[in-house]
């Protein structure tokens, strides 16, 4: 079995993840006295929490898993158990030496025995998800529901509702980040003659409507809706993703606003202007159901374009400063901002997936 996987981008995303989460806030870079593998030799730490042994034990688990399940469907099943439990232990073992230079981290001879086993259970789970025939069924699973070139998207998919787990200024809404870069450029080039070129604002932007937020909440629903529409084969397929989306955009949304102001606000973001782009996209959704690949594809870009045109015309909201206060209490999911930088750069990687995919011939219809 030699088939294209999407367990190797999702592999080298969580990849990156570990690094960042690993190694923030990348700064006080400095030698303070001790060998990189000194950690090694250190006695057990005396002081840990139940949350850092789960965390730590955990967090590699999916990267184990990953990378045998590429190799499995790569057909280098042979080696797919021991380079799954060594690679991420080897990565472990790189980021607790590097840490020494950190003075705001702390290599742990604990992390990487955890990490370790996280990364062994991980592949040992998906050599035995192979044995059982598990992988079979997922390869004719595939096959009978998404077209053969679905992968890119699927990843997208896939860190979606991770994205959405940080505070946005309109429900759904990723990608609002041109106030941010139009600072960081005003920063750059302030004292310079290049300052007169930036496309700055002259006056502070106004605030959506209430319709226009509206429109942004069902566009924005409607981006990974119709990118998923155009991996998945027949109508009432379709319509099963449909219902699992919605699902799914519900209860992350719900997670959310949970985290950051509590369980008993954990609806406090469904305003009816919410209600209406969810009920705008639902509508779309199910009139939508039985666009050819190419049109959804088309559709999606379009939906992302105007959703990203407007959020970048408008400027953050109260809530929105009020949520990044209290997003504290979601700290344990955060990563040092890891979802908000997801936030950031998932609606682009989704124009680039987009473009791509309209960009290859079509898929052949299937019955």
């Amino acid at each position: 079995m030699n088939q294209r996987s999407s367990a190797w981008p999702l592999a080298l995303v969580f990849t990156l993840l570990v690094l960042y989460a690993s190694l923030y806030p990348f700064e006080g870079w400095r030698f303070q006295g001790a060998q990189p593998l000194h950690f090694l030799a250190e006695p057990w730490p005396r002081y840990w929490t139940r949350f850092d042994v789960v965390a730590n034990a955990l967090g590699y688990a999916p990267l184990g898993f990953l990378i045998a399940l590429g190799m499995l469907r790569s057909g280098a099943g042979r080696w797919s158990w021991p380079v799954a439990a060594g690679l991420p232990a080897l990565l472990s073992l790189v980021i607790e030496s590097v840490q020494t230079y950190l003075p705001m981290r702390v290599p742990s001879n604990l992390d990487l025995v955890l990490n370790a086993g996280g990364a062994l259970v991980g592949a040992t789970a998906a050599v035995w998800l192979e044995r059982m025939g598990g992988l079979r069924r997922w390869s004719r699973f595939r096959a009978d529901w998404l077209v053969p070139r679905a992968q890119g998207s699927l990843v997208l998919l896939a860190l979606w509702p991770v994205a959405l787990l940080y505070p946005v200024s309109v429900p759904f809404g990723l990608g609002q980040v041109w106030t941010r870069v139009e600072l960081g450029l005003v920063r750059l080039f302030d004292g310079t003659p290049f300052l007169a070129w930036l496309p700055v604002r002259p006056s502070p932007p106004a605030p959506l409507s209430l319709l226009a937020e509206a429109f942004c909440v069902g566009l924005a629903l409607l981006t990974p809706l119709l990118m998923g529409y155009a991996d998945v084969r027949t109508v009432w397929r379709r319509a099963v993703f449909l219902s699992l989306f919605f699902a799914c955009a519900l209860g992350t949304a719900a997670l959310s606003s949970a985290l950051t102001f509590g369980p008993a606000q954990a609806w406090a973001w469904l305003t009816p202007q919410a209600e209406l782009g969810l009920l705008t996209a639902l509508i779309v959704g199910l009139l939508a159901l039985g666009l050819p690949e190419r049109w959804c594809q088309l559709l999606m870009l379009l939906c992302l374009a105007s959703c990203l045109t407007l959020l970048n015309s408008a400027p953050d909201s109260p809530y929105f400063e009020e949520s990044l206060h209290l997003w504290e209490q979601g700290r344990f999911i955060r990563f040092h901002g890891l979802s908000q930088w997801l936030g950031w750069i998932w609606p682009f990687a989704a124009l680039w997936v987009g473009l791509r995919a309209l960009a290859r011939p079509p898929t052949p219809a299937a019955a």
